[in-house]
């Protein structure tokens, strides 16, 4: 796979780069995308093969037999994870968004609170409040070594008893964390302390950096498995989000059929094209995968050295993901100045840090899924502007 070849996404009625001048005022034409989190890569091939033969079937009504793609999820969560996934603990949802959605709908009332480890990714609190849920912000505390830290103790003084839910995301978007076994059993334990259910976001699981390892909540802490509702997709890892699938795993019997019901009340069914897609990934895009883990660690750390160049700026270090967040403090800027820099004179769409709410005002995320040539285009633009 050839990840340094620059493919023109304009004009494909793609978000990232085609939605840019009317969000940011950015132009596709001389601007850099460096916003929504998809990649600028083709997918495995074999997930272009898929696509192909179901467009010579050429019929494409809907889909039934989800077998082979649930024992798809079943044998990458065993071989990638070491996690043991009945395949009757699945359930398909439009993207994860909409799985989050209905872990609202199905285990939370009209004015539950639901806890959020802020800065986090910004869908969560607005589909929490679309649905008239209130959100409670933790947030995340920095600590030595410049990396996030659930505080716990500090949650617990904030409860007010109408909290119902924690939605974590693991790893961690946008900081990159990988939360640790023993940080992920303290969290379990709280839960259970506080009677509260947890979903647990995984989609990022897969793009974990060398030296990190990450560890799936029931394996970290089998203790909250019947108070767990998994959220795992193929979406991130293979940069398929445009098929809209993802997984709700629900170990606990009594939560799985509350989930169905929510999903009977919402008319879901599987979307054809992205269950297709994502079984022909889990089955044949490993060596991809590999590949795609290399050039991105890559471009992290050109990403992050080049930032390091630059007065006033600090990139938070990657563990997992390929969504550097940098911190724009220190440059003694208005979090407006500083947007107005790197939008109009830079030229860059990113992701505001304050829409991932408390502790995210001076950051931008930067996302580095896409050739080289862009990063260092990125970095050069910003050590202009900025220095």
């Amino acid at each position: 796979m050839n990840f340094d070849e620059v493919i023109d996404r304009r004009h494909t009625n793609c978000m990232k780069w085609d939605s840019m001048q009317q969000f940011y005022g950015v132009s596709p034409d001389t601007g850099l995308a460096m916003w929504v989190a998809d990649m600028d890569f083709r997918p495995p091939p074999a997930v272009t093969a898929a696509l192909k033969a179901e467009l010579e079937h050429g019929v494409h009504g809907y889909f039934g037999d989800e077998s082979a793609y649930k024992t798809a999820i079943s044998d990458w969560m065993q071989k990638r994870h070491q996690w043991a996934v009945d395949p009757e603990w699945i359930k398909t949802v439009h993207g994860l968004v909409a799985g989050t959605a209905l872990c609202i709908q199905a285990f939370t009332q009209i004015g539950d609170g639901i806890i959020l480890f802020t800065p986090v990714y910004h869908a969560f609190a607005r589909t929490i409040k679309a649905n008239q849920r209130q959100v409670l912000e933790s947030p995340l505390k920095i600590d030595a070594s410049g990396l996030y830290r659930m505080d716990l103790t500090s949650l617990a003084q904030q409860l007010t008893g109408k909290e119902k839910m924690v939605i974590l995301c693991s790893p961690h978007n946008p900081g990159g964390r990988v939360w640790s076994v023993e940080e992920l059993a303290e969290l379990a334990e709280f839960c259970l302390k506080h009677d509260l259910l947890l979903v647990s976001d995984e989609i990022h699981h897969d793009l974990v950096f060398k030296g990190y390892k990450h560890t799936v909540m029931p394996l970290a802490a089998p203790q909250i498995r019947e108070r767990l509702i998994m959220l795992t997709a193929t979406t991130k890892t293979f940069n398929i989000a445009g098929g809209l699938t993802g997984n709700a795993i629900i170990e606990n019997p009594e939560l799985r059929n509350q989930f169905s019901q929510a999903m009977l009340a919402a008319g879901s069914s599987p979307n054809r094209f992205g269950v297709l897609v994502s079984t022909a990934a889990y089955a044949q895009g490993e060596t991809w995968l590999e590949g795609l883990l290399d050039y991105l660690d890559g471009n992290r750390r050109l990403f992050d050295a080049g930032i390091e160049q630059i007065r006033g700026l600090r990139s938070m270090h990657l563990e997992a993901t390929y969504l550097a967040w940098v911190n724009f403090a220190e440059t003694g800027l208005s979090p407006q100045q500083v947007i107005d820099k790197v939008q109009k004179e830079a030229g860059i769409a990113t992701s505001y840090g304050s829409t991932f709410g408390s502790g995210g005002e001076t950051y931008l995320r930067f996302n580095l899924a896409t050739p080289r040539s862009r990063i260092e285009q990125a970095l050069e633009r910003l050590k202009a502007v900025f220095n």
